[in-house]
């Protein structure tokens, strides 16, 4: 058994790579380690089991990372290269890729250029109305091509009935010290709102709208070259991809907004519209990003339960922006 830590060890080495590599800088994220070289990025995923995920084996690892190149070579053909084996030859050396046991996978990816991600853009203020609406070419093109998923028209609203009592629960945790009489008064007016106005759900899910989509469409997995490329779906959970396009584009909308150019993101929505010819009631964007913000707000404060942040004050901060987020366009929507 090679254990996690040497596979770290090696892939930190530059003279793992085949190509000339100078330096490797690696970034741990919630399920995987991200090893960038020069010009490539290599994903390992963590050996983790939650309640959306298991890549507890190498098999399971071995499958979810044919999944994510397959599925992101729709928004990003040319970044998502291919799988590469990590072996363990004859002389106990490790390897990517040759002759030997494999022990394990890895994503191989075009490294994208940093400073022209969407999040970097937008903080930077250099982020223009025209990428949004290349961002929104993209998108059309893509939810074009997505066939309708088939759903029940109650089963889409119980699915959103079920993820704002989630949120209330989690979110109201006493150990995460956030303002429970204002989460639940936000999950409240959430659900008032679904009460009220169901029928706009409907009518998506009968207007064919729901399709399987990216499924995590933040800033930072947007890059503005030319052409844009998105990355990083959810490849983990087709649940969580299948979703309105409406969703996810407002919820692009909402991160531009968080991220300081609320402008951007009305120009992403606009476009698109103009584009798809899809013109979602306006309530029911406010809807949800209400929804969204509070989902985020969510996967924000559960880092707390991570020993490396447990004691960092940036989590806690950024679930009360995404709860301010949540109550402004609950608000927005007519239902505070």
């Amino acid at each position: 058994m090679i254990s996690l830590e040497s596979k770290l060890a090696f892939l930190r080495q530059p003279s793992s790579y085949a190509d000339s590599v100078y330096r490797v800088e690696a970034i741990e994220t919630h399920m995987s380690w991200v090893f960038l070289t020069d010009g490539h990025a290599y994903k390992l995923k963590k050996p983790v089991h939650y309640d959306l995920l298991d890549f507890s084996t190498v098999d399971a690892r071995h499958f979810f990372c044919e999944e994510e190149v397959r599925l992101n070579r729709r928004l990003a053909p040319d970044v998502y290269l291919d799988v590469v084996p990590l072996v363990i030859n004859e002389q106990r050396h490790l390897a990517l890729g040759g002759e030997g046991a494999v022990i394990d996978w890895l994503v191989r990816m075009r490294r994208v250029p940093a400073s022209r991600m969407l999040d970097y853009m937008l903080k930077t203020r250099s982020a223009q109305a025209s990428d949004m609406q290349r961002v929104a070419a993209l998108l059309a093109r893509f939810y074009r091509d997505c066939p309708p998923v088939a759903i029940d028209a109650a089963e889409y609203r119980q699915r959103f009935e079920r993820d704002i009592d989630h949120n209330c629960a989690m979110l109201a945790t006493p150990a995460f010290r956030l303002p429970a009489r204002r989460i639940k008064r936000i999950c409240a007016a959430q659900q008032a709102w679904l009460g009220r106005n169901g029928a706009l759900l409907d009518a998506r899910v009968e207007g064919h709208r729901i399709v399987e989509g990216h499924g995590d469409l933040r800033a930072e997995h947007v890059c503005l070259e030319d052409p844009p490329v998105i990355i990083d779906c959810l490849e983990f959970s087709r649940e969580l991809r299948i979703t309105d396009s409406a969703d996810e584009l407002s919820f692009l909308a909402l991160e531009c907004e968080r991220l300081g150019n609320p402008a951007l993101g009305d120009t992403l929505l606009r476009a698109h519209a103009d584009l798809s010819g899809d013109m979602p009631h306006a309530g029911l964007l406010r809807f949800y990003q209400s929804v969204r913000a509070c989902v985020r707000a969510r996967i924000a404060i559960f880092h707390l339960n991570e020993e490396q942040f447990r004691y960092s004050a940036e989590w806690p901060r950024r679930a009360m922006e995404y709860l301010q987020l949540a109550e402004q366009h609950a608000e927005a929507a007519h239902v505070l």
